[in-house]
């Protein structure tokens, strides 16, 4: 069995890691270099940076800062915010990124998914999603997709989640691993900074039905909470940024706490 892994999130903007709850209300976390290498360090597995207003804001991504990251680290580097075009993809890996993640973008335009994958590698195209649950009553269900009896429902968000689109989330998921995604980043907008557990049936649904590792994200407030996420929700990977930033815990504490658990974890 693959080890699961543990990957701290940088959400950077104006230069800095910030942490909001629900994409609102960000406090500062401190500079992102140095919380790089301090993770890097901790033994994270991988590690995550977007850029998370790049999008909303119509501007290219930091490659300042994704260059001097990946200066600092020696395991394998996320980058994702405000990239559009497969020179946008050719620079941030250029710059010492290893994935490219695509949300706004993938969206937008489908065939960037194929092209990325097909120009750098599967390896290399990382689909973020980030999923709203839409309330009963304000569901289409002649658009429920591969699930039309589900009682759940999820929409996508873009540009930094503050986008609606009508996009089905389970039904784009399945569409963007067709079209290349190496891996899906996938966020619950309900479940973001608020500590209180991921989306475990979003996880679910979604790892179920790919072939390609799912990483979840949204929600981590303890090892309870990642290890449901890893075991019920079948994700291959936990994303985290809160609780490793303000020091609740460190990744080796969480990835010890796990290995206790029974869960494959890299020690």
């Amino acid at each position: 069995m693959l080890a699961k892994r543990v990957i701290p999130c940088l959400d950077v903007t104006d230069g800095r890691v910030v942490k909001g709850i629900k994409y609102l209300n960000f406090r500062d976390a401190g500079d992102p270099v140095e919380q790089a290498a301090r993770y890097d360090e901790q033994g994270a597995d991988e590690l995550v940076f977007l850029d998370v207003t790049a999008s909303l804001e119509h501007r290219d991504i930091m490659l300042d800062i994704v260059r001097r990251t990946a200066e600092q680290i020696f395991i394998p580097f996320t980058v994702g915010g405000g990239l559009r075009t497969l020179d946008d993809i050719r620079q941030v890996l250029k710059a010492g990124a290893d994935k490219a993640s695509l949300m706004t973008a993938g969206v937008e335009n489908p065939a960037i998914i194929t092209e990325g994958a097909e120009r750098f590698g599967r390896q290399c195209i990382v689909v973020a999603i980030d999923a709203k649950r839409v309330p009963e009553e304000s569901r289409d269900d002649s658009d429920l997709g591969p699930n039309p009896d589900a009682d759940i429902h999820w929409r996508i968000h873009t540009h930094g989640g503050h986008r609606p689109t009508g996009v089905d989330a389970l039904e784009y998921a399945y569409r963007a691993c067709e079209l290349g995604a190496g891996e899906l980043l996938v966020t619950s907008m309900d479940a973001d900074g608020t500590k209180a557990g991921y989306d475990v049936e979003l996880l679910r649904r979604i790892s179920e039905h790919v072939s390609v590792p799912v990483v979840a994200s949204g929600g981590a407030g303890s090892v309870e909470h990642m290890y449901s996420a890893l075991v019920d929700g079948k994700a291959d990977a936990v994303l985290a940024a809160s609780i490793f930033h303000f020091g609740e815990t460190t990744v080796q504490d969480v990835k010890r706490e796990l290995a206790q658990r029974g869960v494959p974890i890299r020690l």
